[in-house]
């Protein structure tokens, strides 16, 4: 059991915190304790979502506030004519509508209103947090949640197929905090005849994908925020940053992975690596940079 991300793929049915206990397992397994290797998931996928999960442990728990600010893009089947109180299959249906007069075109334009920085209201079954509660736990003990609107970005949308009047396939590329469900659901709204989603897969986290039922792929060094510009630092300079001081700027790599045209920008922090192992981020100041994330002793 190595510290680092692994990037798994959660199955229709699990949540995503079962991940989470499959690896503390592993980590127990492996004679660690939890609070030698701590452990949690970058992203909660609803039980009814599949796709790729980032589960992280050690150090790399420190990295999650990093993942939410780039793109993630996602696979999702819409059903037309129904919606229901949670934007998804599983819900309770709360309206019926009439989808026969949709056409391919009057879903194009429909999207568009919807691309770009929005404010979007989350599902009351989301892991918002409603008095330091999430708010799934009010809603599902029948106490009324009311959720304000949320400023959220979604990079771009495509229809991929349609079987109308039923359902359509589309595939949008947000940032984190994107309800691809309250999407369904506003959509079906804007259109009059109401929305829900039958199926969601998150396909890829930046430039990470999914891979997959059997697979589970290691991210360490390198290989952790790939969107970040990079600085080689010496072992006189870890003893600096340990001790709160400055390092001059120096020379910094440019990011390995660059965000699609346009995307907003991420304010990514600068990756710190002594001898391959990414053991801080910096953040620039007056032209000096600071620790702003400890990854001691590396991942």
């Amino acid at each position: 059991m190595k510290p680092g991300i692994y990037l798994a793929h959660k199955p229709v049915g699990a949540t995503s915190f079962s991940l989470v206990q499959a690896l503390m397992r592993e980590v127990e397994t492996a004679g660690l304790s939890r609070k030698q290797v701590p452990v949690c998931h970058g992203g909660t996928l609803d039980p009814f979502a599949e796709g790729l999960l980032p589960l992280l442990a050690g150090p790399a728990t420190h990295l999650m506030q990093w993942l939410h600010a780039v793109p993630k893009t996602y696979e999702a089947e819409v059903v037309w004519g129904v919606e229901t109180d949670n934007g998804d299959l599983l819900g309770r249906v709360v309206h019926e509508g009439n989808s026969s007069a949709l056409t391919a075109e009057t879903l194009n334009a429909a999207l568009v209103p919807f691309l770009g920085w929005t404010e979007q209201v989350p599902p009351a079954t989301s892991a918002k947090k409603v008095g330091g509660e999430p708010a799934y736990k009010k809603a599902h003990r029948g106490e009324a949640v009311e959720l304000p609107p949320s400023r959220v970005y979604l990079h771009e949308a495509r229809w991929l197929s349609h079987a109308l009047p039923r359902t359509s396939r589309l595939r949008i590329t947000c940032r984190g905090g994107y309800y691809v469900r309250a999407l369904a659901r506003d959509l079906g709204r804007a259109l009059g005849c109401g929305a829900h989603l039958a199926r969601l897969h998150r396909t890829t986290i930046g430039p990470w994908e999914d891979p997959g039922p059997e697979g589970r792929v290691w991210l360490h060094g390198a290989e952790l925020l790939p969107w970040c510009a990079s600085r080689s630092i010496a072992g006189d300079e870890v003893n600096d940053l340990k001790h709160g001081r400055t390092l001059p700027r120096g020379e910094l790599k440019p990011p390995a992975w660059r965000l699609p045209e346009g995307f907003p920008d991420p304010e990514a922090p600068v990756r710190a690596f002594q001898k391959g192992r990414l053991v801080a981020l910096l953040r620039e100041q007056e032209g000096a940079l600071r620790v702003v994330t400890p990854l001691w002793p590396g991942l």
